[in-house]
């Protein structure tokens, strides 16, 4: 046998006792590789650790609107347990959208179109004014800009009954102009934006079925 062949045999001896050694490690689940992670059972994990985290601490979904420890974040914990569904940052992304239409509809006198959306009071006010502009042959042209601002001003809840009420702050921008019979524009700016403020209070029976909240009171 020549002495290539051996050194060839030798090193191949060496090669196989390389690859056996690699695979008694490498094919191993000991020392300090991490074991298999049930994925599925990863979101019930997290869920009970956000659990203590709210039931430990302060209910951001709150705080970072009102106060912490005053009495309108009391009252938005009450609703929260009288209705685990609510939300505080839902329920301020639907008075966005609510003002939007509630200003404009009455801007345009189609209250028709937003009545379950009023209580009986506004509803009766806002008649008044559109009735008494109907009655003056004028009409307002506006556009919806934006709303700038908003914020929670407010917030109260009857555990009794269950009412609650929360009032917001709206700065929005408008372009509008008041018109005469006669199409002509007797106040305003159409190129003009000005900025509109109000104080609206919404209202709603918690232990109601219906998730819909009313407009109760207006103001500036």
């Amino acid at each position: 046998m020549s002495s290539s062949l051996i050194q060839l045999i030798v090193l191949a001896g060496i090669a196989i006792f390389l690859v056996l050694k690699l695979r008694s490690v490498l094919g191993t689940r000991e020392g300090f590789e991490k074991p298999p992670v049930d994925k599925a059972a990863q979101p019930a994990a997290r869920s009970r650790a956000n659990l203590e985290v709210i039931e430990g601490g302060p209910d951001h979904d709150i705080v970072d609107h009102v106060e912490e420890n005053s009495s309108s974040a009391k009252a938005l914990a009450d609703m929260k347990r009288v209705d685990p569904s609510f939300g505080v940052g839902d329920f301020l992304q639907g008075a966005r959208g609510a003002y939007e239409m509630i200003f404009m509809a009455f801007e345009k006198g189609d209250l028709d179109s937003i009545v379950p959306f009023l209580s009986e009071d506004v509803f009766e006010s806002f008649t008044e004014v559109v009735d008494d502009r109907v009655a003056k042959g004028l009409s307002i042209d506006a556009h919806f800009v934006g709303i700038r601002e908003l914020t929670l001003s407010d917030a109260s809840f009857d555990t009794d009954n269950k009412l609650a009420e929360i009032t917001v702050k709206f700065v929005a921008e408008i372009s509008s102009v008041v018109k005469n019979a006669d199409g002509e524009i007797v106040e305003g700016d159409a190129s003009a934006i000005k900025r509109q403020k109000d104080v609206w209070t919404f209202g709603r029976d918690m232990s109601s079925a219906d998730p819909n909240w009313q407009l109760v009171a207006t103001g500036g």
